[in-house]
């Protein structure tokens, strides 16, 4: 951007890192005429002028930090945002009609805000807050629309839902987003401090551990090979009543379907299921 200043015949100071510097630098840049900012866009669009599209940017720069300025509440560098604001306004006169009959300030507002709503949303939190467009619209609306620090009450995050014409939960579930910190996995534990212990204390993963896996798999073996010796102690009727009411998980039948198949009743293959379950649970819990 310095460069651009430069190129105008502007006094740049040397501490070229200064904010002030540069807004001070910016202000002073000459504001256009609708006449003149209707030929500049006009070569920029017929010819693909580029030092007409320079000439529209840099009378705009102002305009993107007081736009800026608006956004002071989200705890980052005003720097920051008029620069994402630049970008924007770059997009904006890249895309201006001037045939539109609209002024450039008017059309690139949207771009600059576009950015800079996007550059906030990155940074806010570790994990994004907003995914969808409607939890941006939310997300910017509502803390326009708390009245004062900390969380709302019932009858503010009602008027707050009636005034978005979003449903309660919807403000509720933000509110929370909003109020809520990040949290390294990994962040040292003070004895002396107050905070909640680090993911990394509670949500220990035990699936990675080998001696884990292997129990588990050993665990797992062991008892299919008790399910073997205990099948194996019954007789074919009461082997195959066993199987299709318990270890079949796609055709399960019923007590009644099993005692029209071998003939006898409901009752008589309750009994025979009964007996066999015993005399299994005595093979697997040897």
């Amino acid at each position: 951007m310095s460069q651009a200043l430069v190129a105008n015949n502007l006094p740049i100071p040397s501490a070229l890192g200064s904010l002030d510097a540069y807004i001070s630098a910016v202000n002073r840049l000459p504001m256009l005429t609708l006449e003149e900012e209707q030929d500049l866009a006009t070569r920029l669009q017929r010819d693909e002028d580029l030092d007409a599209a320079r000439k529209l940017v840099m009378s705009h720069l102002r305009f993107v930090v007081h736009v800026a300025r608006g956004y002071n509440g989200y705890g980052l560098q005003i720097g920051d945002l008029i620069q994402e604001g630049n970008i924007g306004l770059m997009k904006a006169v890249k895309r201006f009609d001037p045939t539109l009959g609209v002024r450039l300030v008017s059309f690139a507002v949207h771009w600059i805000r576009a950015e800079m709503h996007e550059f906030i949303l990155r940074n806010w939190r570790i994990v994004k807050v907003a995914t969808t467009k409607a939890q941006r619209k939310l997300f910017f609306n509502l803390r326009r629309s708390k009245k004062r620090l900390g969380w709302m009450n019932n009858e503010e995050v009602q008027a707050v839902a009636r005034d978005l014409n979003v449903p309660v939960a919807d403000v509720l579930e933000m509110e929370a987003r909003l109020n809520g910190r990040d949290i390294g996995f990994d962040a040292p534990v003070d004895a002396n401090d107050d905070a909640p212990p680090a993911p990394v204390a509670f949500l220990e993963d035990d699936h990675a551990d080998p001696s884990m896996v292997y129990e588990q798999e050993d665990a797992e073996s062991n008892m299919f090979e008790r399910l073997r010796d205990g099948m194996a102690t019954l007789d074919a009727r009461a082997r195959d009543i066993i199987r299709r009411r318990w270890l079949d998980d796609e055709n399960k039948v019923t007590l009644q379907e099993l005692a029209d198949e071998y003939g006898v009743s409901a009752e008589r293959i309750r009994q025979i299921e009964a007996a066999a379950m015993k005399k299994m649970k005595a093979v697997l819990v040897a």
